[in-house]
């Protein structure tokens, strides 16, 4: 495995082809990211939209107590990228198995692809509820006290929901929108905890 720090001009990064990587990162230690939502481990789809370019994939997403896991995945459950964040930082794993380093995912998110994933708050987002640390409105809930949509820190939340029981309450479907980008997941499974050892076919997983 070669392991490159995101330090200097970052070179490339292989996701659906080549993707050019934007700028140089700084390798800066960890940040504290404030407290952390509770366990999660959903698959689902993202698509996300920017500066008239978008990007989609398949996705899963492994939220523990001290850790993030997310591939990236064609349709079929090729691995196009993987990301990681612990308590030592920050990584993202292209097809090619070059590995990027950083201070966080939102960091190397906009770094490489171009886009911010705001891990830090939408661990906490995808449940429909606030991100400590900040102001946040909730500006309308349905009938049953859900909340529908909710602003925070220059973001914009939309929620839709699913009667099936594996949802367990949670939203099937999170749009976020900032004024640079638009965030959509689409959530086709919801666990309460990360599976051990659990990766989808043609995962690659690196530590």
């Amino acid at each position: 495995m070669r392991v490159r720090r995101a330090k200097g001009t970052i070179h490339s990064l292989c996701i659906l082809g080549v993707l050019s990587l934007l700028g140089a990162c700084a390798a800066l230690a960890p940040r504290d990211a404030g407290p952390r939502a509770e366990p999660f481990d959903v698959l689902g789809r993202v698509l996300v939209s920017h500066d008239g370019r978008s990007f989609s994939s398949s996705v899963r997403w492994q939220h523990g107590a001290t850790f993030d896991e997310l591939w990236l995945m064609t349709p079929t459950g090729q691995a196009l990228a993987y990301l990681r964040e612990d308590g030592t930082g920050a990584s993202i794993t292209g097809a090619d198995q070059v590995k990027y380093q950083g201070s966080s995912i939102e960091a190397l998110t906009k770094q490489a692809l171009g886009w911010e994933f705001p891990l830090a708050r939408l661990q906490h987002w995808l449940r429909a509820a606030p991100a400590p640390g900040s102001a946040a409105e909730i500006a309308e809930r349905d009938s049953s006290g859900r909340v529908m949509r909710m602003t925070q820190d220059g973001w914009r939340m939309a929620y839709e929901y699913s009667a099936a029981p594996e949802y367990e309450g949670q939203p099937r479907r999170v749009e976020a929108t900032s004024a640079a980008q638009n965030i959509r997941l689409v959530i086709d499974s919801w666990r309460r905890e990360p599976q051990a050892n659990d990766s989808s076919p043609g995962i690659f997983i690196t530590r």
